[in-house]
């Protein structure tokens, strides 16, 4: 071992040393923590050659040409650990020390052009959001809205175009799908077809953002952002009982273009807001969407696990910050302290989860006075139930007089109180029990048996000039939580514009640009191009009044959105993941979109809105690894389930089939955005899946009724239902061939006797199958 040790580090020694590839990656993993961007601990920085040569307080660290001379070396290799670096963690292996000694050796090496990263409080998404001048470009007819001059300004520098506008039909589908989730319907195709103008096109997309189906299509990207779903996971994953009354305000909301500022405040904080509603109360559901576990081993750490969650998810979702990462310790590359995380535990730990032991309960929802008000009457109306429980009955013997008129008397005064006070819904909320905060400490190395400071609420201290002043507890919660949610809210808060502008781009293009959209911090990816974020973000908080219609139609109406899917081989070599935005990428739909397109096209589709969730069907073995297979998951009934995915019931231990494999999210925490996969089982499901040939049973009747029994009529008319658009001769012929090539194996397979209406039908399904797992069908234009 000694042996092969030493030929590596005499190896090492005499190879030459690649500053990138080799020395940067190791300060990375082992220094920057105390001397990166975040801290400079001495004044020393070592994420930049050029830094590290520089030195710090103390002097140089590194002499090039005499590694054993070089105090760094001294230091990583030193023998009394109070003198080794790195302070925690691992020490630097033998081969990493000689490593880094052999570098300086060869005279400690770099690129010229490697970049010096601003320290952290100058970092791009910690400055103040200003308004951007927009850019001129020389093609001065290309641009329709500011968002292609930045786009096009960037192109030129390189003398590039941008991509041709997609053709009418196919840019029509792709506006539906991204604002709806479904296709244009036959007629929605004729009426743009006749003048698809830049004027009509314009309004298609009002149209479309004023439909129903707009709030269900962006209120499922949402719900990803805020890990909704409908039970609780853990082993036992009981459901979460009236959760979907805040899915149902979600999709409310959106279709009523409620401003951004406003949607935060009542997630957050809707119940101590002045205006507070029952709406707001039930938007708070936002706060306890985390997974829950009924039985924990250790209580303690359960309950900061749960405030863990509200602070990682509120961070993430609307600050774009990993605060979660300084729950045992400060962020290691961004500038949050723990002091800063339970500043925000501090900010939450007021509320409690409603609960009689294993049994989560609902709550009504009413704003605070109200809810009192209810207590009230229920204890009134407790005290005279008791009185009528008190009265004897016999049920042979008739009730004397004088007992039924008490009786009537103490229904008639429940019957007042009930109308004098009247029931609310039920929610699914935490609540604050009293405006009295417990008192919350820093949790040393995020232990709960180990608690160290006091610590009062307060935000994270890089991102105000001064500590934000908390409002003062109310009759009835600290209100906290609001103070909170006006800061984020605040129009110079520079993040919450940033990242909300970002995921809207990203749910259009497929990317963001900020490609790292829950993470603003220092390890998240630059935007591609900031100067239009800024622009956005700042249009969107003092123009469009943090509306997030006039986003989307301000997005969808540029050039840079009309943009064709074309490739150009030369600039795909040069920037294959179109970072400069010089085409619209492909992007593959969501599967709530697939699901929902292939209902629509069907002519299944339920667009009944709102309400308990649907259970789509799940295949017997998909039950049978659980305990309760019996009970778990209702009888299929397809009417029902023919409503749109966004209503399905989401259990966290049984996902539907077809959900999981099409990539639905981690329901367990924030997900900005889903992964794409490519794996058999997509294909398996898509084509044998039951869901999918049930639906191309329905399309072909749907065929069969709307275009007769010309074959011909039938592939035409199925591939305007799906693609908006005609098949071409090769397709149409393509078709027509296998619906033969299948006619000919049903006649065989079934023998003379069989019907011959029948077997046509039979090989239309299989017709309708095929077309239904093209890749047209998931991937648009």
């Amino acid at each position: 071992m000694a042996a092969a040790l030493l030929t590596t580090t005499l190896a090492r020694a005499v190879d030459p040393v690649d500053y990138a590839r080799d020395v940067k990656p190791l300060l990375k993993n082992k220094c920057y923590a105390c001397h990166g961007r975040v801290k400079q601990e001495a004044g020393l920085r070592l994420d930049a050659a050029r830094l590290v040569l520089a030195g710090g307080e103390d002097g140089k660290v590194v002499v090039p040409g005499k590694g054993t001379a070089s105090k760094l070396i001294a230091r990583i290799s030193a023998a009394d650990a109070d003198e080794r670096m790195p302070p925690e963690g691992a020490a630097l292996s033998a081969d990493e020390v000689a490593l880094l000694r052999s570098w300086i050796d060869q005279g400690a090496k770099f690129p010229a052009d490697e970049t010096i990263a601003p320290k952290a409080d100058r970092h791009w998404a910690f400055q103040p959001i200003r308004r951007v001048a927009v850019p001129r470009v020389k093609d001065d007819k290309w641009p329709i809205d500011p968002i292609d001059n930045f786009v096009l300004a960037r192109l030129e520098q390189r003398g590039w175009q941008p991509a041709a506008q997609a053709k009418p039909p196919a840019l029509l589908r792709r506006v539906h799908l991204d604002v709806v989730g479904l296709p244009p319907t036959i007629a929605e195709q004729e009426a743009f077809a006749k003048a698809p103008t830049r004027e009509a096109y314009g309004r298609v997309v009002s149209d479309l953002l004023s439909r129903k189906g707009y709030g269900e299509r962006y209120a499922r990207r949402w719900l990803d952002v805020v890990r909704y779903a409908d039970s609780n996971g853990y082993e036992r994953d009981g459901a979460k009982p009236e959760v979907w009354r805040y899915r149902d305000w979600v999709i409310r909301a959106l279709n009523d273009d409620k401003p951004f500022d406003r949607f935060v405040v009542e997630q957050l904080a809707g119940d101590e807001m002045s205006a507070a509603t029952g709406d707001s109360v039930l938007a708070t559901g936002f706060n306890r969407l985390g997974p829950w576990d009924d039985e924990p081993a250790d209580f303690a750490v359960a309950r900061y696990d749960l405030l863990d969650d509200l602070v990682s998810t509120t961070s993430q979702a609307f600050l774009g910050l990993t605060l979660g990462c300084a729950r045992c310790h400060d962020h290691k590359f961004d500038p949050l302290s723990q002091r800063d995380y339970y500043s925000m535990v501090a900010i939450f730990n007021p509320l409690k989860r409603p609960q009689a032991g294993r049994t989560e309960l609902t709550r009504p929802a009413a704003p605070p006075a109200q809810a009192k008000k209810l207590q009230e009457r229920d204890a009134k109306i407790g005290k005279l139930q008791s009185l009528i429980d008190k009265i004897p009955k016999d049920g042979k013997v008739a009730l004397p007089e004088k007992f039924k008129k008490q009786i009537a008397a103490h229904e008639a005064a429940i019957a007042k109180l009930r109308a004098a006070t009247p029931d609310a819904r039920p929610g699914y909320f935490l609540y604050e029990p009293s405006p009295k905060p417990p008192v919350t400490h820093l949790l040393l190395r995020g232990s709960p048996s180990s608690p160290g400071d006091k610590v009062d609420p307060a935000v994270p201290a890089m991102l105000v000039k001064k500590p934000l002043v908390f409002l003062a507890p109310d009759e009835f919660t600290s209100r906290r939580r609001l103070s909170l949610a006006r800061w984020i809210t605040d129009k110079t808060n520079p993040l919450t514009p940033r990242v909300i502008v970002n995921r809207v781009w990203q749910w259009h293009f497929g990317q963001g640009l900020v490609r790292t959209p829950n993470n603003f911090g220092l390890l998240g990816e630059p935007p591609t191009h900031p100067q239009l974020l800024d622009y956005l973000a700042h249009w969107f908080v003092h123009e469009a009044h943090w509306s997030l219609k006039k986003l989307h139609h301000k997005i969808m109406t540029s050039r840079t959105y009309q943009m064709s899917r074309a490739r150009r081989a030369d600039y795909a070599q040069a920037d294959p993941e179109n970072r400069l935005l010089w085409r619209q990428a492909y992007h593959r739909l969501e599967v709530e979109a697939i699901r929902d397109s292939m209902l629509a096209v069907s002519g299944r589709l339920d667009r009944k809105m709102y309400g308990p969730p649907m259970y789509p069907f799940i295949p017997r073995d998909a039950l049978l690894n659980h305990a309760d297979k019996t009970s778990i998951w209702p009888a299929f009934n397809e009417q029902a389930a023919s409503r749109r995915t966004i209503y399905a019931f989401i259990k966290r231990s049984l996902l539907v089939p077809m959900l999981e494999v099409l990539d639905l999210c981690d329901t367990t925490r924030t997900s900005p955005k889903r992964a794409v996969t490519t794996v058999p089982t997509q294909a398996l499901t898509l084509y044998n899946g039951d869901f999918v040939n049930r639906q191309a049973r329905h399309l072909a009747a749907r065929l069969e009724k709307e275009a007769g029994d010309d074959l011909v009529k039938q592939i035409n008319h199925a591939w305007r239902l799906a693609f908006c658009r005609t098949p071409t001769a090769t397709e149409q012929s393509a078709m027509q061939a296998f619906y033969a090539g299948e006619l000919k194996h049903l006649r065989a397979e079934a023998g003379k006797d069989a019907a011959e209406m029948e077997l046509r039908r039979r090989a239309l399904v299989q017709l309708c199958r095929v077309m239904l797992n093209l890749n047209e069908f998931v991937y648009p234009d």
